[in-house]
């Protein structure tokens, strides 16, 4: 099988309202060592955070000034479809992966990730917080089911059978991506991303297991019950009458 050439993995960060943990993440993906000798390019994207998030990560970053972190600001707070869309648009590494700025996902993982491309075999790959044997904190039964559902819907559209459409863990062929034309600017971001990247013709998708240390809405968790019914609506949306 061939070997993909990856010589650096875009890290993509959205921010907003992480003032209290933005470091302990930044930490995490700093002090990670990627397979195959890889490097890191890391973009960090602020939405307009109210909380002292901007300043944390100015500070971060005049206190580790030769690792080459980048920083984007939005001027209004647009979203975290927004975000990413800055993110995805400034990315020059072969490949990207979407990394949140809470605790939530470890970025020691990324090498998870990156395995099936550097194999030679996937495009694309979507992490899983319902696979494998990695820690898993045990959170709310209605969330999980709903995922779960969202998940259902979307492989009902695109023909895929993925197990966590909203997993944070995504990683794409950054020239992909980048061809896409993406309109989501807050939580709708997952399914249109999902529907559209499944429409490249001979795209290679694949899944892994991962880590999922969530958190309690007192913990910062800020998804809720409407951004549910947004992924419905972009599900069919993207998937039935935007082809």
């Amino acid at each position: 099988m061939q070997t993909n050439r990856i010589r650096t993995l875009s890290v993509i960060i959205p921010a907003y309202n992480e003032a209290n943990t933005i470091h302990l993440i930044l930490d995490k993906v700093r002090e990670v060592t990627l397979i195959d000798h890889i490097k890191k390019e890391v973009i960090i994207v602020n939405d307009c955070s109210t909380d002292g998030t901007e300043e944390a990560i100015r500070n971060y970053i005049d206190s580790h000034p030769d690792e080459g972190f980048r920083f984007l600001s939005h001027a209004t707070n647009m979203g975290k479809g927004a975000a990413l869309h800055t993110g995805i648009r400034e990315a020059v590494g072969e490949y990207l992966v979407i990394q949140d700025a809470d605790l939530e996902y470890d970025p020691e993982e990324f090498n998870l990730l990156l395995r099936p491309v550097v194999n030679g075999s996937a495009d694309v790959v979507y992490g899983s917080r319902f696979q494998g044997g990695n820690p898993h904190r045990v959170l709310f039964f209605w969330h999980t089911v709903g995922n779960k559902f969202l998940t259902f819907l979307s492989n009902m559209f695109t023909n895929l059978n993925l197990t966590d459409m909203e997993t944070c863990y995504k990683l794409f062929d950054t020239r992909m991506v980048q061809s896409l034309s993406l309109q989501e600017k807050r939580f709708g971001f997952e399914p249109e991303v999902t529907a559209k990247i499944s429409r490249i013709p001979r795209v290679r998708i694949y899944e892994v297991g991962i880590s999922y240390y969530g958190r309690t809405y007192e913990e910062g968790k800020k998804i809720g019950w409407r951004d549910g019914f947004r992924a419905i609506y972009c599900i069919i949306k993207y998937g039935l009458f935007s082809r």
